[in-house]
């Protein structure tokens, strides 16, 4: 008699069915039992094709591993019902088809093992569902999972160790969910998803060693990746085409030897709290019309080859919000025309070549972006190609900004400082505005315009440049109230003795005037002096657009600086503390001339705040109030942080410390997040080197700069004790609060008035509402928030308006509480 080897317990509640009993074959069991029955298989090798036609429970007596399902030819395990098969190991040789097929719905896999050589490791028919946990597929000829239209799957846990096609197939309108599950050493895509409603959520995941691209994405379908990890794969990490659409959350992206996405066919992706790095070509490759990425709150660094970064051509979109970018061969390239790229408080740092790039008729918009350590900042190529800049700072380049070849970007209140070479360069028909720009400290030309391009050039500032702060080597660049440092203040006018005039008799000719004279203004014949600036050029008055440059004036009266921080929304307590410096230094002056003793006064200062609160600001203020008060000689701000100060190797910091001290001069040296010169960790960093540099030129130089240092409260606390000299020399402290909601208010109010918007009764209170709601964490903006919800006001302002036929002028300027953020 056969050994025994299948038991049937029986679950169900029948009373009509016959008793349980053990069996010597699976297929006698199955037949054996009824729905709700617990099928237990004891150790063995079953060869035989299984087919579960009921819902039961299938599992091995002596847990995983223990039962094989491994028949010579079919389908080894066939699950035709919501059953549940538990520990079981399927093995199948049959290349043509799969080794588990589920074609029903609710089947559940728990703890099972495929091992097979077959078309897929695990099939889900047409509009099946399962759920597989804690499951591991082999399948070397294969797929590992394949989802036909459909069908829906859960896995959670599982592991496709080894597939010779695509680990994770998700097709025709199917659809998986993957919790914590790894894919990898698979002969095709880690996760295949294609077809219109295709799609897939994974958390928690691991895709590597990947013979293909970590994930595929094609023709419409759709997925979601929350902290997944994709790394090792021989092609690209994510590959998009034909309308796919992928969503990546908290997701890390690297060792690749391709790119980390590339994206094409109108294919969209957003980033959010993602790092690529460590790849081969690019991060991001987009190419094509209507295919679009977004990246909000990534990092991206580490290239292995010498390619750009950021590849945007054939009018693909990018836009980056808050993302780091860093050690890069080349960061951003966009290049075809109506190729676009847009980025928002961004940072480029330690760029070996061009940070940002722009050719073909391209567009590039930059604002409130940081770049450090770069060949070249920016480089508009050739004709067409531009965009809007605002409120960037460029720092520690070869070149600032470059514009050639017929290029016409547009530049607001950018910053450039510490160039090798020209601050800004125009060249061969390149054209560009720039307004209210300022370069300083580097060591060629602040702006050097040549081949006779028409730039324009409105309220921009040169200062402390190696060579000069504007250089035009033929006519062209238009300017008007563009200053310079290297720029000599007229002479004062001599007067000149009546005798030594020339007589004019009546109706004689007109007299020749000495060259600083001439007739005076509704006179015939009274001589007057030419104005000043006339006096700028060597040939007569200068023609009407040609380029003048002025001297940097001397600093505004004090009452001038106090009335603009007067006027600063908020901070009572900071301007208070300014002003009782401002009557200590003035009632000093006056004890001295009175021969009294004057207080010994501390001038430096310490600004602990979040950021946004108006600290560069305010030191700006101050210096230019010391200024006019006679206490500093020229009141000029000169901001650095950490990456100015210190250096490389040993020495290094002391020469560069030195150095911005040194160009700080008569003004106010601004250290910005100084609690980075000493790190917790720091142990033999070189930033110690930079304090103890500084407390000593602070000694020897009381009387020529002053520095204010500013952090975060609890960090400049730490910097505090860094050095015994520092709280000395350092004695006090202005804090600088987070703004009230109504303080935000106010600075949306001013923001309205400055672009000549209005705020309705109920947006005022709705937007207080708004502001007050705000989580005021470490990365709280501050006014800069405020300044970010009024500008997305203003866009959904236009969005609205725009569907009106004929607006009013009060519908134009009113913004309402529908155009509130969401």
């Amino acid at each position: 008699m056969a050994e025994q080897r299948v038991r049937v317990t029986q679950d169900s509640g029948s009373r009509w069915r016959r008793r349980a009993g053990e069996y010597d074959t699976l297929g006698e069991a199955l037949e054996a039992a009824e729905p709700g029955d617990t099928v237990t298989v004891r150790p063995g090798v079953f060869r035989e094709a299984v087919v579960i036609d009921k819902p039961v429970t299938v599992l091995a007596a002596q847990g995983p591993g223990s039962v094989r399902i491994s028949p010579p030819a079919g389908v080894p395990l066939t699950v035709a019902a919501a059953a549940t098969v538990q520990d079981v190991v399927v093995e199948g040789s049959d290349r043509s088809l799969p080794a588990v097929l589920v074609t029903a719905d609710g089947a559940r896999l728990t703890g099972c093992r495929i091992d097979t050589q077959a078309s897929a490791g695990v099939e889900l028919g047409d509009g099946a569902s399962a759920v597989l946990r804690s499951c591991t597929v082999a399948n070397p000829a294969g797929l590992g999972v394949r989802l036909r239209p459909g069908a829906r799957a859960g896995l959670q846990e599982c592991e496709v160790s080894a597939a010779g096609q695509a680990g994770i197939a998700v097709l025709g309108g199917a659809a998986a969910v993957l919790d914590r599950c790894k894919v990898h050493h698979t002969g095709g895509a880690g996760l295949l998803l294609t077809g219109a409603d295709s799609g897939a959520e994974l958390t928690g995941c691991e895709i590597y060693e990947i013979r293909g691209s970590g994930v595929q994405a094609e023709d419409g379908a759709v997925g979601r990746l929350t902290d997944c990890t994709v790394h090792r794969v021989t092609g690209n990490g994510l590959t998009l085409d034909t309308d796919a659409e992928l969503l990546l959350a908290g997701c890390r992206i690297h060792d690749l030897p391709e790119n980390a996405a590339d994206l094409r066919g109108r294919a969209r992706l957003r980033l959010e709290r993602c790092t690529l790095h460590t790849f081969g070509r690019g991060a991001l490759s987009v190419w094509d019309a209507g295919t679009e990425v977004e990246a909000e709150g990534s990092e991206i660094h580490s290239a292995d080859g010498d390619y750009p970064a950021l590849w945007v051509s054939d009018g693909a979109r990018l836009a980056l919000a808050d993302c780091t970018l860093h050690d890069l061969p080349d960061a951003l390239f966009v290049l075809d025309r109506d190729s676009r790229a847009s980025a928002a408080d961004c940072s480029f740092s330690r760029i070996r070549s061009s940070a940002v790039s722009v050719s073909g008729g391209a567009t590039a918009d930059l604002t409130d972006c940081r770049i450090q350590e770069a060949g070249t900042g920016l480089w508009f190529r050739d004709h067409g190609s531009g965009g809007l800049l605002t409120g960037c700072e460029i720092a520690d380049v070869a070149t600032g900004v470059i514009v050639a070849k017929g290029a016409d970007p547009v530049l607001r209140e950018c910053t450039v400082r510490g160039a090798g070479d020209a601050g800004v360069y125009v060249s061969a028909q390149g054209r560009g505005t720039f307004e209210d720009c300022r370069v300083s400290h580097g060591r060629g030309f602040g702006f050097h315009v040549i081949d006779g391009c028409r730039t324009v050039l409105t309220r921009c500032r040169a200062e402390q440049n190696g060579r000069a702060g504007f250089e035009f080597s033929e006519a062209g660049p238009v300017t008007e109230g563009c200053v310079s440092d290297d720029v000599p203040p007229p002479p004062p006018a001599l007067p000149v003795p009546r005798a030594a005039l020339p007589a004019a008799p009546p109706l004689a000719p007109a007299p020749s005037y000495p060259p600083l004279l001439a007739p005076a203004a509704g006179s015939a014949a009274g001589p007057a002096l030419l104005p000043a600036t006339a006096r700028l050029t060597s040939a007569g008055p200068a023609p009407a657009g040609a380029a003048a440059i002025a001297p940097i004036p001397d600093c505004r009266p004090a009452d001038e600086a106090l009335a603009e921080l007067d006027a600063l929304v908020g901070l009572a307590t900071v301007k208070q503390e300014v002003r009782t410096l401002i009557d200590l230094i003035t009632v000093g002056r006056r004890r001295r001339k009175a021969g009294l003793k004057a207080p010994s006064l501390r001038r430096h200062l310490v600004f602990t705040g979040a950021p946004g609160t108006g600290k560069t600001t305010v030191a700006r203020l101050y210096g230019e109030i010391l200024a006019s008060l006679g206490v500093l000689q020229r009141g000029h701000l000169v901001e650095v942080a950490r990456v100015d100060l210190v250096g490389e190797h040993i020495g290094s910091t002391a020469i560069r410390t030195a150095a911005a001290f040194d160009r700080a001069r008569g003004g106010v040296l601004f250290i910005d997040e100084a609690y980075a010169l000493a790190p917790e960790d720091g142990g033999r960093d070189f930033g110690r080197e930079a304090i103890d540099t500084l407390v000593k030129l602070m000694e020897d130089h009381r009387d020529e700069v002053v520095v204010i240092v500013a952090g975060y409260t609890a960090e400049m606390e730490r910097f505090l004790v860094a050095n015994p000299g520092l709280s000395s020399r350092f004695s006090r402290t202005v804090t600088f609060p987070d703004y009230s909601a109504d303080e935000l208010l106010e600075i949306a109010r001013a923001q309205c008035a400055e672009h000549e918007y209005a705020l309705a009764e109920a947006t005022e209170k709705a937007l207080r509402e708004h502001f007050a709601g705000l989580e005021r964490g470490p990365a709280f903006g501050n006014g800069r928030t405020a300044r970010q919800v009024f500008e997305t006001m203003v866009e959904r302002h236009a969005m609205r308006v725009a569907q009106l036929a004929d607006p009013s002028t009060e519908e134009l300027q009113l913004l309402v509480p529908a155009d509130l953020p969401l």
